[in-house]
């Protein structure tokens, strides 16, 4: 059987690809990035016709950890994001048949691509390349794996491409 993962975006966007409800799987800290009346109607009349909302496994999502770690997309995934990468994968890794992740987050395809879980946009063109993440020093222009200020300047860092995986 096909499953698809669903990220908040699909009921933000009212994503109406032709898909049955009882194939659509979500964990609950999708509600909290539903902020329009429309996004909660459509969540909730999904949950109505069958939708499984499921809570991730915490080993799985460790491993999530560890590749948004790797990545350096850490920082932009929310609690959300971590929770749907590891619904996929625990899905993915059961056997339990077809999975697709649908979502417009590009770290969240950056890390589902790394971890091979299919990705399906919902608005959004999807993500060309794999990378890893660095920051830059907007000063002196050293990198460095992580923080916001740099620690021999003093300047702030900004996101850089470090290389393509």
């Amino acid at each position: 059987m096909k499953y698809y993962i669903a990220d908040s975006a699909v009921f933000i966007m009212g994503y109406t690809k032709n898909i049955n409800y009882s194939s659509l799987i979500t964990v609950p800290s999708v509600t909290d990035e539903l902020k329009s009346d429309e996004s909660v109607m459509r969540f909730e009349l999904a949950r109505e016709n069958g939708i499984r909302v499921e809570i991730p496994d915490s080993d799985t999502r460790n491993k999530v950890l560890e590749m948004a770690r790797y990545t350096r997309d850490l920082d932009e995934l929310s609690t959300t994001d971590i929770d749907i990468l590891a619904k996929a994968l625990e899905y993915k890794n059961s056997g339990s048949g077809n999975i697709t992740l649908l979502t417009d987050d590009y770290a969240v395809q950056n890390v589902a691509e790394l971890l091979k879980i299919n990705v399906e946009t919902i608005a959004q063109k999807k993500i060309k390349d794999r990378l890893v993440w660095e920051k830059e020093c907007v000063g002196c222009k050293k990198r460095f794996g992580k923080g916001d200020l740099c620690p021999i300047c003093g300047s702030a860092l900004k996101k850089k491409r470090k290389r393509k995986v």
